[in-house]
Parts: C-alpha cells; structure tokens; sequence
C-alpha cells in the first residue's frame, strides 16, 4: 500500500491495493494511518456510511485486511491539522520507567493507570504516542488495547513479523491474558466462568456500552477468588477471549461487578470503596503470555500501590 498518504492528496475516490505491510491489520488502523490528520471520529463515520469499500463490499472497522485486498477509499476533504507539540517531558519519563520488556519483535510497559493505550477523543498522548516520542528510531504498534483506567500489561510490536504473528494467535485464542480484578458481593462459588456473547453500541453522545446479548460475538472469562473479604473478593479473571469491556460485562452479569467501575459498576459499592481510597476501576492487567515460533513470551506485572492500599484498608 506504500507509504502514509496525507489527508489533501484524497481529492477523489481512490482504489489501492494492499500491501504485505498491511497483511492483517485493522481497516480503521491502516485508514488513520493512510489519512493522517483526519480526526478518528471522521475515519469511523465514513465506515459507518459505507463510503470505505473493501474487495467491493461494506466493511467493519475491525475488519482485518489482507494482501492484494483493494481498498476503496472516498474523497476527503478535512484540511491537515497541526501536529499536537511534544508531550511533556513527565509524561515520557514515566512511560520511559513502565518499560519492562523489550527485544527485536517487542516491548512490553507496566501501563500506569490514567494512560489511554492510544490518544483520539480529546487525549493529545496515549501510550504509543508517548513511546513513538520516547523512542523515536523504534516503530512501534499496539499490539492489543487495555481502556484508560486499567492499569498493567500493555505489549507493543517492534517488528512487523511480532505484530502478525501476536494478532494472529489473538485471533486464534492462542494467548493467555489474565487480569486481577476487586468483584463486589459475596461469591457463591470460589472458581466460576461466564460464558455470555457481548454486543457493542455506540450511544448518541459516542459513549461505547457493551451488553451481554444472544445476537453478539461469543464471549468467555473464567474466574478464580485468590483472596476474600468482608462483601468483596480478589479474583483472577483470565480471558478466553478478548471482547471489549468483557470482564467489566461479565462481571457485572454474574452480579459481581468491578468495584469503581463507573459504566456497569453498582453505585452504592462503588462509594463504600471510595471511601476506603479506590480512585479508580478495580482492575489490573497482571500477566500475558503468548508463543511464537520457538519463543515463549510471558509478561508480568505486579498489582499498583494504590490498588494495593485498598486490599491493605479491606
């Protein structure tokens, strides 16, 4: 597909063809890469229409493209936008520290809470823009997304070879990601899975809320009390896959929700926590492991100081 294309060039509708480069990437990925200075919100509308055509046909913007895919894309007409100014150097000092991993094919960062994996929305840096700045001879690609407020694991490719074969076996089911997560209630059982198909919608305001729905995509979390308290437990939640917000839902479901959750957690629990120091969503990417090729990744981080202070007041 070559290189990124900038936003004035698209003056007509425009066929291209696939590149390897691309093979497997995320349609809306390769278009916010294609369109640079286009806000995301515009890329979504545009899928959303139609007006973006892949082999012909309507396309999802978690469509996976693959090589020699032809690609149609629309006129756009959005004027370039200035590039937002350097991050400021705290941000990057402590995305510098979060690093815990790297080799030729990847790096991993204990992600701080607050961090959003990728800046749109009104969030100037996300992480992989704060890394691109940090490191700016790496190139660099989300590997996966943890939302804003969970921190931990957060894996990046450095090779096109890792970022391929890590969605490929994300896809597959093939990765082992587990989660800590603080669930409110009194468990019935210490060991338990959900298994409930979750749909996505985006309300008027594009705020995204997930439910659990017999028309959406299957969805499987298993989870294990570690330690148990007084109306809450610890739990280990490890995903079989990886829907959006799917432990929060499944949580939820079950009639455990997260405490601190703010969209499907339960308000008076969540005040009860508060008053105990939760700033935020009780949940931490704790471990994920993965194998590719003769190499066995596995990637942990232990659970943040301030989640830790509300086990310590519990």
């Amino acid at each position: 597909m070559g290189t990124a294309t900038s936003a004035q060039e698209f003056s007509s509708v425009r066929t291209v063809q696939v590149g390897p480069e691309r093979d497997g990437q995320r349609l809306d990925n390769c278009l916010a890469a294609m369109l640079k200075g286009v806000p995301k919100g515009h890329i979504y509308r545009l899928l959303r229409t139609g007006q973006v055509r892949v082999n012909g046909k309507r396309a999802k913007p978690d469509t996976r493209l693959a090589a020699g895919d032809q690609l149609r894309i629309p006129p756009v007409r959005v004027a370039e936008r200035p590039e937002p100014g350097a991050p400021p150097p705290g941000m990057l000092d402590e995305i510098r520290k979060a690093v815990i991993f790297e080799d030729k094919d990847f790096l991993a960062i204990d992600k701080p809470a607050g961090i959003a994996s990728h800046g749109g929305s009104g969030i100037a840096f996300g992480a992989i823009e704060l890394l691109r700045a940090a490191r700016p001879m790496d190139h660099l690609e989300l590997v996966h997304r943890l939302d804003r407020d969970t921190s931990g694991v957060l894996v990046f490719a450095r090779s096109r070879r890792g970022l391929t074969g890590v969605q490929a076996l994300i896809r597959a089911g093939e990765t082992r990601k587990q989660y800590l997560c603080l669930m409110t209630g009194k468990l019935r059982r210490a060991k338990f899975d959900v298994n409930a198909p979750l749909r996505k919608s985006v309300l008027q305001g594009g705020e995204r809320m997930v439910r659990v729905d017999d028309e959406g995509k299957p969805a499987l979390t298993f989870f294990r009390q570690i330690e148990r308290y007084d109306n809450a437990s610890l739990v280990e939640a490890t995903l079989a896959t990886g829907r959006t917000h799917q432990i929060r839902v499944h949580a939820a479901y079950a009639g455990y929700p997260l405490a601190g959750d703010p969209k499907y957690g339960e308000r008076e629990a969540n005040r009860h926590f508060a008053k105990l120091g939760l700033r935020r969503m009780f949940l931490h990417a704790a471990r994920f492991e993965f194998e590719l090729g003769e190499r066995a990744y596995s990637f942990s981080a232990p659970l943040p100081d301030d989640l830790r202070g509300v086990l310590d007041r519990l």
